[in-house]
């Protein structure tokens, strides 16, 4: 037999507790036709009779007596139910566990780990870091997979965080040996640093060069490492080349061109309303990521260095 509707058996409840029709629509603040239908539809769906009508009132049968222990004693249970988990929002516990771009755990995880476990003394934190594979699948042991491209499909429910604008950089010596490159058309004939393609857009123009590259790798710090020896061109996060430490080794390349921004969004199961370890986690990093308090900016302003997730969200990846 199918459960029947939890609002029939709450108003069954309340007639069982006050005796009549009128004093448990008066409880329930209710029309007293719609309690009666109420009654009549989980009688039907139970296929039994629970209270007899008279004139006098309403009487309970013998099974509608036992029905009204068993459904009071399921009430209590789901009230004690809602309340654990209202107190587990308030201190949520237990062991989360994330992947994400190794970068962002070095970078984001590693300074600010201490201050969320502070918050939440009873919660236990397992990241997995991976090194590339931005395309690859979730697994359903991790709570949250961090993943710097939004999927177009995905069972997971997705919150996007401001992603990363980036810009071209080299060192002042490598422009003074091998000059500043005038087109994306020219960065062919140039020693450049990365991995797949660079798409570069100036309003609606885009452009993608063919780079054959001299140093293939996808992490930005060696990227950074590299252009300030002056061994190439690198695209780089804009925090990262303004920042006050690196800012005077590094110049820029075709300044009035655009990389494609590094995207950064959470993938995560769960219904409308989250558990209660992952919401304060996301909330947490929210109030970070792409914010003055960003731990990758070191004090520098956040101004005009991340893009807006709502508009991405908008646009889609």
């Amino acid at each position: 037999m199918e459960i029947p509707d939890l609002n029939d058996v709450r108003t069954f409840v309340a007639i069982g507790q006050e005796g009549t029709l009128t004093a448990a629509a008066r409880v329930l603040n209710l029309p007293t036709s719609t309690v009666s239908r109420a009654l009549t539809r989980l009688e039907k769906h139970l296929n039994v009779l629970l209270v007899q009508r008279s004139p006098r009132g309403l009487v309970m049968t013998d099974f509608g007596k036992e029905y009204l222990q068993t459904c009071r004693r399921a009430l209590r249970t789901l009230r004690e139910g809602s309340e654990l988990l209202e107190s587990r929002r308030e201190r949520p516990s237990g062991l989360i566990k994330v992947a994400c771009p190794i970068t962002m755990a070095r970078s984001i995880f590693a300074p600010l780990l201490k201050e969320f476990l502070e918050c939440y003394p009873d919660l236990r934190v397992e990241i997995e870091p991976y090194a590339s594979g931005w395309d690859q699948e979730p697994r359903e042991d991790v709570d949250v997979f961090f993943k710097v491209r939004a999927p177009k499909d995905s069972i997971r429910r997705v919150r996007p965080y401001p992603g990363t604008k980036r810009g071209l950089f080299a060192s002042p010596d490598y422009i003074a040996a091998f000059g500043n490159p005038a087109t994306p058309e020219e960065l062919v004939s140039h020693t450049c640093i990365g991995s797949g393609i660079w798409r570069l857009s100036r309003a609606s123009t885009v452009a993608a060069p063919s780079i054959v590259f001299r140093v293939v790798v996808s992490d930005p710090v060696v990227h950074l490492e590299l252009a300030a020896s002056g061994l190439g061109i690198a695209i780089l996060p804009l925090y990262m080349a303004k920042r006050p430490d690196t800012r005077n080794q590094l110049v820029p390349v075709l300044p009035l061109w655009s990389p494609e921004p590094i995207t950064l969004c959470a993938l995560f199961f769960g219904s409308a309303r989250l558990t209660p370890k992952v919401q304060v986690l996301l909330d947490f990093l929210g109030e970070y990521i792409g914010t003055d308090r960003d731990p990758r900016l070191r004090q520098l302003p956040a101004r005009g260095l991340f893009t807006d997730p709502k508009l991405e969200a908008t646009s889609g990846p």
